[in-house]
């Protein structure tokens, strides 16, 4: 009978395989959350402020998630292992450059460099557990990488925290060094090579690639610049037409593409997954926001140190691992509309949660809306992808999760640029009402994620108009 057939016991090398891809699973996902809890002591260090230290964060995700699509084309054509190897070492070199910068535009620059690396490193790890794996146990590799995935961005906040306590927040970056050499050197010797698999069709949209990234970085940084220059002025209004021409040549570049578009007119086509991804580029700013604005308040408004905000985020990590990895089991059971409801309104319901306490409010306040939200997220994103996926035919299954991971990404860093730029805005009108510096910034950040909460909800419409009925008929039986 189907699904009786004996399963290969995985040997010693094999284990010792898993372990080292593993790593370098941790060792990305770990990046995107360790930082957070140490960019108060970033900003005090290197003498700047919060709009510029969140492109700590932006500038790494924004880079990974534009080249992550055309990075798993590169590691099909030119073999995965030797994508891994490029990708780890870009990754650890700059990580390193990053850890000794002197000033905080050599760190953003480091950060940006290393999305290369990352954006290398994953679509290749995730082919190589398949190729590791045996065939009777392949199935194992999606949960191990989400797995993993999920630890490394619970226990990021934890390890920057000690990191930064015990010795620096540098020390984030530079232990990435080490692992990374740890991962290439077992990869090395327990994951054999093999080929890639090229043919003479095989392209990669670079001029896609090249004009949504100016597109986003210049939108991005006419938010950043918009509070000191204001809106009006000749360098922001250039800025946001930079912006629209570029986005309005990645359109027309994508349309004459054809197979090598970064997003495929077949993809395009398809309406629940287009509305999947317009649902996950609506909803990402909650996340980012989370990870940046949760420590801001719990150091700056709670006296936290990097320690404390760390431990300060496990309502949020934890709830968001826990219901990520019972999403799986829950879509089989229920299906994913429920699924994906749930989710999307716990993602606004938690930011609201987040507004209600006032400045004098302590650290027990933020628990019901980080639990919240943290189950929102994880609900939401396995869900979403598991879905926008199986819209499309089977063959382009890499390709769709790669570019709802990119719209997670874009989406993020879009929402956390538009999210910092209103909590600069209006913290400086609350203080020039006479409002005390702290008082003004818990009232600009509760703005902020009003607003971030209003996008959501915009997600949560989506949600239930254009997927919503997708994911119910794509219920899998218990």
């Amino acid at each position: 009978m189907a699904g009786t057939e004996a399963k290969e016991p995985l040997g010693r090398g094999t284990v010792v395989a898993l372990v080292a891809l593993g790593l370098a699973v941790f060792l990305v996902a770990n990046d995107f959350t360790a930082l957070s809890v140490a960019l108060p002591n970033i900003e005090g260090d290197l003498d700047t402020d919060v709009s510029t230290v969140q492109w700590v964060i932006n500038a790494y995700a924004l880079v990974f998630g534009v080249l992550i699509v055309p990075a798993g084309r590169l590691a099909d054509m030119f073999g995965r292992r030797n994508a891994f190897f490029v990708g780890a070492a870009i990754f650890a070199v700059f990580s390193t450059l990053a850890g000794i910068a002197p000033n905080v535009e050599l760190l953003i620059a480091g950060r940006a460099l290393m999305g290369i690396g990352g954006a290398l490193m994953w679509p290749a790890v995730l082919g190589l557990y398949y190729e590791v794996l045996p065939a009777s146990r392949q199935a194992l590799a999606g949960p191990l990488v989400l797995g993993v995935c999920g630890i490394g961005n619970a226990f990021g906040p934890l390890l920057g925290g000690v990191l930064t306590d015990a010795a620096s927040w540098r020390w984030v970056l530079l232990l990435n060094l080490p692992i990374a050499i740890g991962a290439c050197v077992i990869t090395y010797l327990k994951v054999p090579p093999r080929p890639g698999l090229r043919s003479e069709d095989d392209r990669i949209d670079y001029a896609g690639v090249a004009t949504l990234s100016v597109g986003l970085i210049a939108l991005l940084f006419a938010l950043d610049q918009a509070t000191d220059w204001g809106w009006g002025d000749p360098r922001i209004i250039g800025l946001l037409a930079v912006c629209v021409v570029a986005l309005l040549a990645f359109a027309r570049i994508e349309r004459g593409a054809g197979a090598s578009a970064l997003i495929p007119a077949d993809v395009a086509r398809n309406r629940t997954f287009v509305s999947a991804c317009v649902a996950v580029l609506l909803m990402s700013a909650t996340f980012f926001a989370i990870l940046l604005y949760a420590p801001q308040v719990m150091a700056k408004l709670m006296g936290f140190s990097a320690l404390e905000a760390g431990l300060g985020f496990l309502p949020f990590m934890a709830v968001f691992s826990v219901f990520g990895f019972l999403s799986g089991p829950l879509y089989e059971r229920v299906g994913g509309r429920i699924l994906l409801l749930v989710g999307s309104a716990c993602l606004p319901v938690g930011l609201l949660l987040l507004t209600l306490p006032g400045e004098s409010a302590g650290y027990p306040a933020l628990i019901p809306g980080l639990a919240v939200a943290g189950m929102g997220v994880g609900l939401f994103y396995s869900t979403i992808t598991t879905v926008g996926v199986t819209a499309l035919d089977t063959s382009r299954a890499g390709l769709a999760g790669g570019l709802l991971y990119m719209c997670q990404v874009a989406g993020g860093s879009v929402g956390l640029g538009l999210t910092t730029t209103i909590v600069i805005s209006s913290q400086r009108a609350h203080q020039d009402a006479g409002v005390s510096s702290s008082d003004a910034f818990s009232r600009a950040v509760d703005t902020g994620l009003r607003v971030d909460a209003a996008l959501a909800v915009v997600g949560l419409v989506v949600v239930v108009a254009f997927v919503g009925r997708a994911a119910r008929s794509a219920r899998q039986p218990a």
